[in-house]
């Protein structure tokens, strides 16, 4: 199962080395998703990064920046609309199965991120009943990453549940202070328990 990072929306001064420790410790896939930002600034953050691991990043904003620095790909949103002849990665997310379906053609892999059907917002935790829903509906594979407050505490059930893959966020950027850190062993000690457990 793959594990995938998404960056905080702002950029912070250890961010390209926490996300080089990261790479070291087996992080499969980087989403940079930096909204409503200057593209100078993700290029610096990407030509700070190894260009061994830039093959492994995709981008939500600025497109051009995945030829320019080699990346894995990009990730269509309602922002941007895709490049023309674009050749490489594309990733997208869905908040329903029937987004799912719709669109597992269309991309490499899809970020679900589950709505609760009366009010539309999106789920935080891990829903045991709700994954099997998922498991008998079929949609769940290996073109499918879970975000929704991955955990090492629930990584399991993600796994167990069939995705592809495990997007994290909070449980990783909460173990870094941006405005009193200077160390992230925390960070790199929580990943590789969770990378221990898929």
């Amino acid at each position: 199962m793959k594990l995938i990072l998404m960056t905080t929306p702002n950029f912070f001064i250890e961010e390209h080395q926490i996300l080089t420790a990261l790479f070291d410790e087996g992080l499969d896939i980087l989403h940079i998703r930096k909204p409503h930002t200057e593209p100078v600034y993700s290029e610096r953050l990407l030509s700070l990064i190894p260009e061994e691991f830039r093959k492994r990043i995709m981008v939500h904003d600025h497109y051009y920046l995945k030829n320019e620095y080699k990346l894995k790909g990009i990730h269509l949103n309602p922002r941007n609309n895709p490049p023309e002849k674009f050749k490489g990665t594309t990733s997208c997310s869905v908040t329903t199965l029937d987004d799912a379906r719709q669109l597992r053609k269309s991309v490499d892999y899809m970020i679900l991120s589950p709505a609760t059907p009366e009010t539309g917002t999106i789920q935080s935790g891990v829903d045991e009943a709700l994954f099997e829903q998922y498991s008998k509906e079929k949609v769940v594979d290996s073109k499918l990453m879970y975000m929704g407050g991955a955990s090492l505490e629930n990584i399991g059930a993600i796994k167990s549940a069939g995705f592809g893959g495990a997007v994290l966020y909070g449980c990783i950027w909460n173990r870094f202070d941006l405005h009193s850190s200077d160390d992230f062993k925390d960070v790199t000690g929580y990943f590789r328990k969770i990378r221990k457990n898929c």
